[in-house]
């Protein structure tokens, strides 16, 4: 458990953008000076991971993910260095699971794309005008539904597993304090004190 949570707390500082990378982009330029949008509390955590995993299934574009949960971040209240590093989940892997899972929700919630075109786009490396003339047949809308809803409910779930993270992770420092031995003040001794201890009894 212990291995588990170093990895997991490790894979998110790693993804996590600095605070200088963000003041160089101009679009998150001016939110880099909103100091309270980059402190992690026990609220702006769970709000951070939140936005981040539903800009990141729903956008599925990196550099509007990015810049949207960002935004996002504002109003919501969000950690925004957190919320960056939860659109990464959204990877060149696990990007056409996503994009499979929304369809097959949206055709049984009463839309129609074709998943055997989606399937063959995939396997030939289809260009982006092949993919937008397949989403502009009758694709889209069982696609942008599919997403909308897989996006809102992992938003959800993240949120209530980043409340149990933060809750862990705050449990583990206070029993790490604890175990943490305690510096016993010194006791500072006056130079007369010392040279009485010196003197030879009777002296």
């Amino acid at each position: 458990m212990t291995t588990m949570f170093a990895k997991v707390t490790g894979w998110f500082h790693r993804q996590m953008p600095t605070h200088a990378q963000l003041e160089a982009n101009r679009f998150t330029a001016p939110l880099a000076k909103r100091q309270e949008l980059f402190r992690f509390t026990r609220r702006s955590v769970p709000r951070g991971v939140a936005v981040g995993i539903f800009v990141g299934i729903f956008a599925m574009i990196p550099g509007v993910q990015i810049v949207g949960a960002a935004l996002m971040c504002v109003p919501w209240r969000g950690n925004i260095p957190l919320a960056i590093a939860m659109t990464f989940l959204s990877i060149p892997p696990t990007t056409p699971l996503i994009l499979l899972g929304s369809i097959w929700l949206g055709n049984h919630l009463g839309y129609h794309a074709d998943i055997g075109t989606f399937k063959l786009l995939m396997r030939t490396g289809a260009g982006p005008s092949e993919w937008l003339h397949w989403l502009l047949s009758d694709a889209a809308p069982a696609l942008v539904v599919g997403l909308l809803i897989i996006s809102v409910v992992s938003a959800v779930l993240g949120y209530f597993l980043a409340i149990g993270f933060w809750r862990l992770w705050i449990g583990r420092k206070h029993r790490a304090r604890k175990l943490r031995p305690v510096r016993r003040p010194s006791v500072s001794v006056e130079p007369l004190e010392v040279e009485a201890l010196h003197r030879e009894p009777g002296a």
